[in-house]
């Protein structure tokens, strides 16, 4: 039996189960060491960061995107492996009752949660703890996140570019989300799959209406990949319509992952995460090497988001140009012709592609410096002495702006940053005017518009713009 409550019916008033559940065709069996390993509660150890993803995974549906609060939550929840004849099974000791129907888990949660337990295992033993891989080089970093995905059974040779990146807030109004589901169905309904970030609002509407078109189309083995990490899976966890699931060891790594499979990336409105990812792919485009690598990039929303779109452009233009603004397309209340778009566009990808023996499964060719591959830290001290001015090339500023955000996202969602801002006050921004009074127009709109955090929920600023 692969899911038996060890004590039926056994919930408290917070709505958890004990429940042990085995594995399914992966992750099957482990080395001693590694079981050692995911038991290990020291900081040496892999326990902490194995209960906190498996956490997320299970807790599915949440309405909470406070990282701190849910583990607070939670705190009483403990996942252990435990070593049988014929492999292993994990117990769960006050899980939330949510992931489970009558005793039983629900199985796209079990395959979530195995995938957690296969990419942390995978990528502690042969990436971080492997010495053929230097994580301080561009090209290893690239490697690595190579390895990680082709484990993750994620590369697909024998498909023709069809793979749509999708990046939105998992805080949208409900005609922002509405229209993600119909830009979804449309890409459906020309075979088109779709990678978001996995977790609720923009990231899960597209899935969820590209899974409709491929019914209609009778299309079977589509795709629906979820690309997160550590730090932010508890507060976005992976939606259900999730099929492929990849826990990339920290968000630089998650983001050259979404540029390296994608043939195609759809943009919806979003707050500080979304303008993070914006930044991060401009940065990349306007890498020189880069010039001439094609990407069909589209930023689209209903009409009612015109105003969002305006003031991401104009912020754009402000601080990295016109060379950046080229780069990506404006196309408002049409779902129809994005999807023609990215269709026609993924058409140049595959030709491209081609003519320079690139694989179609993983853009090889794209340059991504060590300014977007390095971890960026978001303490004080860093958000501090971050480089924000006009000066330097434009792809430099990109990758700067995107780690502002970057930390923004932390202090808003993630546990170490929530910490961090609550000890420390809030993190201190300073730059040159013409950047930072761009930056302050549009944080302030999407503190206005409660792009910051879920609908209900009041926002503390967690930054602090230098006078």
């Amino acid at each position: 039996m692969t899911n038996r409550p060890s004590v039926p019916e056994n919930s408290d008033s917070m709505g958890t189960v004990n429940v042990l559940v085995s594995p399914e065709r992966s992750m099957e069996v482990l080395s001693r060491l590694e079981v050692n390993r995911l038991l290990d509660t020291s900081e040496s150890g892999l326990h902490e960061l194995f209960r906190r993803c498996s956490l997320a995974v299970l807790n599915c549906g949440s309405t909470e995107d406070n990282s701190k609060a849910i583990f607070e939550r939670f705190r009483t929840f403990d996942i252990r492996v435990l070593q049988q004849e014929r492999g292993i099974q994990l117990e769960l000791v006050n899980a939330p009752a949510g992931a489970f129907v009558d005793g039983a888990m629900i199985k796209g949660i079990r395959e979530h949660l195995f995938s957690v337990l296969r990419d942390v295992v995978y990528t502690q033993f042969e990436i971080v703890e492997n010495p053929a891989f230097d994580l301080l080089s561009p090209a290893n970093i690239t490697n690595a996140i190579f390895h990680i995905l082709r484990n993750a059974g994620s590369l697909s040779p024998q498909r023709d570019p069809n793979l749509v990146v999708c990046w939105g807030g998992h805080s949208i109004s409900r005609e922002e989300y509405d229209y993600t589901k119909e830009v979804g169905h449309e890409l459906g309904l020309r075979g088109l799959d779709v990678c978001t970030g996995c977790g609720p609002g923009a990231m899960k509407g597209p899935m969820k209406g590209a899974s409709i078109g491929h019914v209609k189309q009778r299309l079977t083995g589509a795709r629906y990949v979820g690309i997160t990490e550590p730090g932010i899976i508890a507060a976005e966890p992976p939606n259900p319509i999730v099929n492929e699931l990849m826990i990339m060891p920290d968000i630089e790594k998650r983001l050259e992952a979404f540029v390296r499979v994608g043939h195609a990336i759809i943009v919806f409105p979003g707050g500080a995460g979304t303008a993070e990812e914006i930044l991060y792919l401009l940065g990349i485009l306007l890498t020189p090497d880069n010039k001439y690598i094609p990407l069909p990039v589209i930023f689209t929303g209903p009409r009612e988001s015109a105003e969002y779109f305006a003031m991401i452009d104009a912020f754009i233009a402000a601080t990295l140009g016109p060379d950046a603004q080229k780069r990506y397309r404006i196309i408002l209340d049409d779902p129809a012709r994005v999807a023609r778009e990215v269709r026609s566009g993924m058409a140049l990808v595959e030709n491209f592609r081609a003519q320079h023996n690139d694989a179609f499964y993983f853009n090889w060719l794209l340059r991504v410096d060590q300014d977007f591959q390095t971890p960026f830290v978001p303490t004080h001290e860093n958000m501090a002495g971050l480089e924000l001015q006009r000066g330097q090339a434009g792809h430099r500023l990109a990758a700067n702006l995107r780690r502002a955000f970057s930390g923004i996202v932390a202090g808003n969602v993630k546990a170490e940053g929530i910490r961090r801002v609550e000890e420390g006050g809030p993190f201190r921004i300073s730059g040159e005017a013409e950047v930072m009074a761009p930056l302050d127009r549009m944080l302030s709109a999407f503190v206005d518009q409660g792009r910051m955090k879920l609908p209900g929920t009041k926002y503390e600023p967690c930054y602090r713009l230098a006078d």
